[in-house]
């Protein structure tokens, strides 16, 4: 039974969306031009669940390029109107319309000079009225059973204000490199501004050694740099050869000469990669190299510049 009473809230708040889908017209299309066009912010503003979703409206249009803010409607009249110029685009939430506190606040702002967009289900409301413009939600009935706990109304109200944030977002050109500026600690800001160059291992940090290095000091340069690798460099840090802890482990293996010189065990053909690659697409360098390897040069103009470890991209929140 409780899974029934589910499926009946899931399609009511379905149909609710589908028939605002049906209905966009002109007026959803002058509200994105005023968002785009708006010389100040967008001010998103509600009072108890519509609030709620004001609230997020602002973040959600802060960080696909619209600076906003969400102005609580009791408090507005209590001195934060002031946040208000008449530059500004102010978003106002309410089912009914006829919310006091929203009502309230319409001489100010048309004294302020700010533009106004009314989202409602009541269009010929006393907001309604008042707005320079409505966008109409349609909902008629809550999935509440008793029509009474804010739920499709919300929903729909939630919906249309994404819906304008991507048509605004799309307007312009509002892409992933952008975003990733507003998300500079996610995962997806991360993936999009987080370059090799970020994450290696300078030249101070690593391991490097000459072609007539011993092995017992190949040895000991790695261990002092906490890696697991060197990179065998002349004078002017042009790349020669790489060696790793498995190279170390089969020549000893094989050959026992402790005195062998680096030029005798390491490798020639080395896979090297650049300082200005982004850090997502130097993980899939690794993951895509025949040999599995834990570490690789990073080379820029033929030289090195550093040392690139997987487990520091998997440590740099990329994933």
């Amino acid at each position: 039974m409780d899974c029934q009473h589910g499926k009946r809230v899931l399609l009511h708040e379905a149909e609710a969306l589908a028939k605002i889908a049906e209905s966009l017209d002109e007026r959803f299309g002058d509200a994105v031009e005023l968002i785009v066009g708006c010389r100040g912010r967008v001010i998103t503003c509600g009072v108890g669940k519509s609030g709620h979703i004001a609230r997020k409206t602002a973040g959600t249009l802060s960080s696909t390029g619209s600076p906003s803010l969400f102005l609580h409607a009791a408090e507005a009249v209590h001195g934060d109107l002031g946040m208000i110029t008449s530059g500004d685009v102010v978003l106002l939430y309410s089912h009914s319309g006829e919310t006091d506190e929203i009502v309230k606040l319409f001489p100010s702002m048309k004294a302020i000079g700010a533009t106004t967009v009314l989202i409602t289900a009541r269009p010929d409301s006393s907001a309604g009225r008042l707005a320079d413009l409505v966008l109409e939600t349609h909902v008629e009935h809550e999935a509440c059973p008793n029509n009474l706990a804010p739920t499709t109304s919300t929903t729909a109200m939630l919906a249309l204000s994404d819906a304008l944030a991507v048509a605004v977002m799309e307007r312009r050109n509002f892409g992933k490199e952008d975003f990733a500026r507003f998300h500079p600690s996610g995962t997806l800001g991360r993936r999009l501004l987080l370059r090799v160059s970020d994450v290696m291992k300078g030249r101070a940090e690593m391991a490097t050694v000459s072609l007539d290095t011993e092995l017992l000091e190949v040895m000991r340069a790695i261990t002092q740099a906490g890696v697991g690798a060197a990179c065998v460099v002349d004078a002017d840090w042009h790349l020669l050869g790489f060696i790793s802890d498995g190279d170390l482990r089969r020549y000893i293996a094989t050959e026992r000469r402790l005195e062998a010189k680096a030029e005798e065990f390491m490798t020639k053909s080395v896979a090297t990669i650049e300082p200005e690659l982004l850090a997502a697409e130097a993980f899939e360098v690794f993951q895509n190299l025949p040999k599995k390897i834990g570490e690789m040069p990073v080379v820029e103009e033929g030289k090195v510049v550093g040392l690139i470890m997987l487990k520091d991209l998997l440590r740099s929140g990329i994933l």
